[in-house]
């Protein structure tokens, strides 16, 4: 298995200082040309451990999907929010991220004390009350990786299903990521109905043929 086993160290901390439900939340699709952003909520138990737990980018798409159950399973509380990529190009990446937060959160069914993010920046507030933000915690905190693997898990599949309606994309191998071959689907054929239009560092990369790319509030670079 891929790298050093995440731990509860972060999360012992906060039930230490009383925050009695403490979530652990990450992001998937930021950096993809197409499909939705997600964001996925996990809230362990403090005593089972599934193992195995990584961050999910440190693991095969094999391995995500045969750990997805088991990690459902094991969570007390687990969601997974969405922003459509309409939402990224009418709202902005960093609203729409906020956004998806946001529906991760509201459907916990429980109201989390303290969320762990990955970084620097905190998306989460004022959905939750305190906000922990360590850098590579995805790595490091076992509720981080566990919602890494929940969010990557669920875009996969939604883009392996978008692959059956927009085949000419490769959606199923490349889940609308940047890579050559999608570089190369969008100069042939333009982009999808799922694809998202207001980046601006797009048309530096492909031609739009027969459409017209739209400006969103704010949206003038992938962050």
């Amino acid at each position: 298995m891929a790298g050093q086993a995440p731990t509860r160290v972060v999360e012992k901390e906060l039930w230490a200082e009383g925050f009695e439900v403490v979530v652990g939340i990450d992001e998937v699709g930021r950096g993809a040309w197409a499909g939705p952003l997600m964001v996925g909520a996990a809230i362990l138990p403090r005593d089972k451990r599934v193992n195995g737990v990584r961050d999910s980018k440190l693991l095969t798409e094999k391995n995500r999907e045969r750990m997805f159950d088991r990690i459902a399973a094991w969570c007390e509380a687990w969601a997974v929010g969405a922003a459509s990529q309409a939402e990224c190009d009418a709202l902005g990446m960093a609203a729409a991220q906020r956004l998806a937060a946001e529906r991760a959160v509201l459907a916990l069914g429980v109201r989390p004390d303290a969320a762990v993010v990955d970084g620097k920046w905190d998306f989460v507030s004022p959905h939750v009350r305190h906000v922990e933000m360590r850098v590579k915690a995805d790595r490091v905190c076992l509720s981080v990786a566990a919602a890494s693997i929940l969010a990557k898990v669920t875009r996969d599949r939604v883009m392996r299903a978008e692959a059956a309606h927009y085949p000419q994309w490769c959606f199923d191998t490349n889940k609308g990521y940047p890579c050559a071959l999608h570089k190369a689907a969008l100069q042939a054929y333009g982009p999808s109905a799922i694809h998202r239009r207001t980046w601006v560092f797009m048309e530096h990369y492909v031609p739009w043929p027969g459409v017209q790319a739209t400006r969103g509030p704010h949206q003038t670079s992938l962050f």
